[in-house]
């Protein structure tokens, strides 16, 4: 664009400032955010300057401009959390997940090591959800030898992981639960 055609588009824009304000206080509805978005379409019009075709209506071109402007500005805000003082980004905290899954890693290697016939007590009763009795029926046996099987399978685990309690697991509830739903075989 040579320096002629500048000036005359900066002579053009000058002169729709009242209707661009005007325009942007009814969009905004404070005088601080409709100044900030006649800027803002300023800014835009004078980098597109090249695609403004000459004979078409200025004020159209400038007044989309701006409706584009403050709609994309809209949308991002409903995004956005008012946060001054940092209180929302404080409550938002996620717990690293890596001992998590290698707490969970560790406990299937060594319910692989338990006998057969506790490993498989256990996942009846903790991981399938059957009952005692219904977990005598499947294996074959009396319903005090499932649970003398799922007892023994308990303290195993608990001394071949170092737990003193089911609570050593950690505070992370997801991993108690995973834990005592592990699927075998993966």
């Amino acid at each position: 664009m040579n320096e002629k055609a500048r000036l005359s588009l900066k002579d053009l824009l000058l002169a729709e400032l009242p209707s661009l304000r005007a325009f942007a206080l009814s969009l905004a509805g404070a005088e601080d955010r409709a100044d900030d978005l006649v800027q803002d379409t300023l800014m835009k019009a004078w980098a597109n300057a090249s695609s403004f075709e000459e004979g078409t209506n200025m004020r159209a071109w400038l007044f989309t401009i701006m409706r584009n402007t403050f709609f994309s500005q809209y949308r991002k805000a409903r995004r956005e959390v008012q946060d001054v003082d940092g209180e929302a980004a404080s409550r938002l905290v996620a717990m690293p997940d890596q001992m998590a899954h290698l707490d969970f890693v560790d406990f299937r290697a060594h319910l692989d090591r338990l006998p057969a016939d506790q490993r498989e007590a256990l996942v009846l009763i903790g991981a399938s959800g059957f009952s005692y009795e219904e977990a005598a029926e499947i294996c074959g046996c009396a319903v005090g030898t499932i649970k003398s099987r799922v007892n023994r399978a308990r303290r195993r685990l608990m001394e071949l992981l170092a737990l003193s309690s089911v609570d050593d697991f950690g505070s992370d509830p997801e991993l108690s639960e995973s834990v005592a739903i592990a699927p075998l075989g993966e």
